[in-house]
């Protein structure tokens, strides 16, 4: 323990590594923002990093062919990490450079993603006039899911949600107050990038999003609290291995929420957005629970005109492993 504090305190005994943990602190950002942000090369900026990596105080992922840092959630040394960063005085002159930069980085990403959106926007907007307005879908789902009210105290929140195929990031907002911890998946890297942007603009720092497969879920068993598919199966070539895997990384007695259309005939949907099934009917949904183990509970239909809404919640026994 005392080693371990020693080397961390060591890591980040630098004035350019404790600009780095308050920076990382605020978000997470690729080596290129930082440079940015620092005023500095990136190799010097790399091998900061790279050192308060290996002693724990920030966090590195990929996606694609970017990288990020932020501020350690998990390990030992993640406790120091906050500790220092909360320590750090934001009114000197290097570090008040630094936020003016941060502040430069998060537009610009800001104004791609809404670039990206406006873009889409049409599509998801054509969609939706199809069946019953999101807000009532969204309420459904909190109920379904037995989702604590938002004022809970943090014993009562969930522990830790995974949102596979977050698109927008919209079910880590809505989930936000209710959670302790959160991260969406998804493998476009535009809609993480927007997701990104709304999370940040929200100050939303317990929720995170990575590029992800929902095949292979970057996650051991008895990891996950709940696992939510929103609208996301339609899109899948193996919907049951995608819940069968979601199904893996469930801790006793969590839960897998799916909200998908039932089965319908618009053939629009397959042919101008990529929907590869034209929904999904109860019996298919309780054979993908039934074959990964699962106790479903009832079917939730939201009629819509001309698609119906279901919603299907499902829990790992408490007893048993998968």
């Amino acid at each position: 323990m005392v080693q371990r504090l020693l080397t961390g305190l060591r890591a980040a005994g630098e004035p350019t590594r404790l600009r780095l943990l308050a920076l990382c602190a605020r978000g997470e950002f690729t080596v290129s923002e930082l440079t940015q942000m620092l005023g500095q090369s990136q190799p010097r900026v790399s091998r900061h990093l790279k050192l308060m990596c290996d002693a724990g105080l920030l966090e590195r992922f990929r996606e694609g062919t970017w990288v990020f840092y932020r501020l350690a959630e998990h390990g030992p040394s993640a406790s120091l990490a906050k500790t220092l960063a909360e320590l750090i005085p934001s009114d000197g002159p290097d570090l008040a450079r630094d936020l003016e930069r941060l502040q430069a980085v998060k537009q610009a990403r800001g104004e791609a993603a809404a670039a990206y959106f406006r873009a889409n926007a049409s599509h998801w907007s054509q969609i939706r006039s199809l069946y019953v307005p999101e807000a009532a879908v969204e309420a459904a789902l909190l109920e379904a899911t037995g989702a604590p009210p938002a004022a809970a105290p943090a014993a009562d929140k969930i522990g830790e949600l995974l949102d596979i195929g977050t698109g927008t990031g919209r079910m880590l907002e809505l989930f936000a107050p209710r959670i302790r911890h959160g991260t969406g998946i998804d493998l476009s890297r535009e809609m993480l990038a927007f997701a990104r942007a709304n999370l940040e603009r929200a100050g939303l720092g317990h929720c995170q999003v990575r590029l992800g497969d929902m095949y292979h879920l970057p996650y051991g068993s008895d990891a996950i609290d709940l696992v939510l598919f929103h609208q996301v199966l339609h899109f899948a070539d193996d919907p049951a291995t995608a819940v069968a895997e979601a199904a893996r990384v469930l801790r006793p007695g969590g839960r897998i929420a799916i909200v998908d259309f039932l089965p319908h005939q618009l053939e629009f949907l397959r042919l101008d957005h990529a929907h590869r099934r034209l929904g999904f009917d109860e019996r298919e949904v309780m054979s993908w629970f039934e074959s990964a183990g699962l106790e479903p509970g009832p079917t939730r239909r939201l009629e819509g005109d001309p698609l119906t809404v279901g919603i299907w919640v499902a829990q790992r026994r408490a007893t048993e492993a998968l």
